[in-house]
C-alpha cells in the first residue's frame, strides 16, 4: 500500500469556510469576535498571496505553504507597520487552521508540523499608559450639556466604573441593567460567550437612570442601551464612533491637563480602573472576576504598583547597620578569606 502524500490538487483555502463557521463557531463555540479575528487573518494572508505573490485563491495549494513563504509573509507584515503582537496573531491563525486541516486529512500533517515550528515574533514588554486621576476628571468634564454630550459622558463613566470592554459596553441591552437597588450591577456577555455580573457604584447607576429617561422613555428591554439612528431605526453603535469621540475629548482636555497621554482609547479606561483597584488593595483574584479573565495570569499585566506602594515597600525593609557588622573572616588566613569569597 502506498504512503499517502499531500494531494497536489488540494487547495489551501478549500476548508476555511468549514474551519470558521462549523468548527470554530459551531463545534468549539468560539465567540463571533474570535471567529472574525481568524477570518481577518486568513483574509490578510490571501490578499498577500494575490497582491505580492500574484497567486490566486484557485492556484494556491497546501503543498505551496512552505516555511519560507510564511516567514516572508511575517516579514511583509512587519514592513507594513504591523506590531509583533499582530504578526503573532496572523501566524497563530494559520497554524490553527493547518492543524484543523490535518485532522480532516492526515496527508496534511507534514505541512502543519513544518509551519508549527516557526517561532513567534518577540513582543517587547512595555508598560501600558493609564489615566491619572486628574486626566480622567478633565476628560469626563469635556462633553457639552447636550443630549449627545450626556450620552458620551455616561458611556465613559460606565467604561471606567465597570472596567468592561468596549464591545461589551455596546452590546448591553436594557434588560442587562439592574439599577433600582442598593447594590446595582450589570450583566455582561463577554469573550467566549462567558456571562458575568459586574457591580457598579450608586452614582454611576444614577447617571444611567437619568440617561434611560431621556434616551429610552418606553424602556424596551431588548433595545441596546447605547445606539445610533440609521434611517430612523436604532442600531448598535460602532466601536469607531466611541473611539472617535473619546479621542476628541482627550484632545480638548489636554489643553488644560498636559498629563493626558497622546493617544487615549476606550480600553485605557478599563486598564486604568483595574490598576486603580489593585493599587487600592483589591485582590487580583477579585479583579480577575471583574474583568472577566479566565486566568489570573492575564490580570497580572494590570498589577502595576503605585509610587506610594513602592515607597512603602522600600521603607519596610530595614537598612543593616554597617558600623556594627561583624567580619565573617576574623583571624582567617589569606587562603581562607579567598575561599570564602569563592576564589582560589
Amino acid at each position: 500500500m502506498k504512503n499517502r502524500t499531500v494531494s497536489e490538487g488540494m487547495l489551501f483555502f478549500s476548508m476555511t469556510l468549514e474551519f470558521l463557521e462549523t468548527y470554530l463557531l459551531g463545534q468549539l463555540g468560539r465567540s463571533p469576535e474570535t471567529v472574525k479575528s481568524h477570518r481577518d487573518s486568513l483574509t490578510v494572508f490571501r490578499r498577500y498571496l494575490l497582491e505580492k505573490r500574484k497567486i490566486s485563491i484557485g492556484r494556491f495549494h497546501f503543498h505551496d505553504c512552505t516555511a519560507r513563504l510564511i516567514q516572508d509573509f511575517i516579514i511583509y507584515l512587519k514592513e507594513s507597520g504591523n506590531k509583533p503582537g499582530t504578526c503573532n496573531q496572523r501566524l497563530s491563525t494559520i497554524k490553527t487552521y493547518l492543524w484543523f486541516a490535518a485532522d480532516r486529512d492526515i496527508t496534511l500533517q507534514s505541512v502543519s508540523l513544518l509551519i508549527s515550528r516557526i517561532p513567534q515574533c518577540r513582543v517587547p514588554r512595555q508598560e501600558k499608559a493609564i489615566l491619572s486621576e486628574a486626566a480622567l476628571a478633565h476628560i469626563l468634564q469635556q462633553p457639552k450639556n447636550t443630549k449627545t454630550g450626556m450620552r458620551d459622558q455616561v458611556m465613559m463613566i460606565l467604561l471606567y466604573d465597570s472596567a468592561i470592554r468596549l464591545n461589551e459596553l455596546l452590546s448591553l441591552t436594557i434588560q442587562d441593567l439592574v439599577l433600582e437597588r442598593n447594590d446595582p450591577y450589570i450583566r455582561i456577555n463577554g469573550k467566549g460567550n462567558k456571562e458575568r455580573i459586574v457591580a457598579i457604584t450608586t452614582k454611576t447607576s444614577q447617571h444611567l437612570i437619568q440617561y434611560l429617561k431621556i434616551f429610552h422613555p418606553k424602556l424596551n428591554r431588548n433595545n441596546f442601551v447605547f445606539f445610533t439612528k440609521l434611517k430612523g431605526k436604532s442600531e448598535k453603535m460602532s466601536e469607531s464612533n466611541v473611539e472617535r469621540f473619546i479621542n476628541q475629548y482627550a484632545e480638548q482636555a489636554r489643553k488644560s491637563c498636559p498629563d493626558i497621554p497622546q493617544k487615549v482609547y476606550p480600553h485605557m479606561f478599563r486598564r486604568t480602573r483595574a490598576t486603580n483597584l489593585y493599587q487600592h488593595g483589591v485582590e487580583l483574584a477579585l479583579i480577575s472576576r471583574v474583568l472577566g479573565h479566565s486566568s489570573i495570569e492575564t490580570t497580572k499585566i494590570y498589577a502595576t504598583p503605585s509610587m506610594e506602594m513602592l515607597r512603602k515597600a522600600i521603607e519596610s525593609v530595614e537598612t543593616p547597620d554597617q558600623q556594627n557588622e561583624k567580619p565573617l573572616w576574623k583571624n582567617c588566613s589569606e587562603e581562607e578569606m579567598a575561599r570564602l569569597c569563592g576564589l582560589r
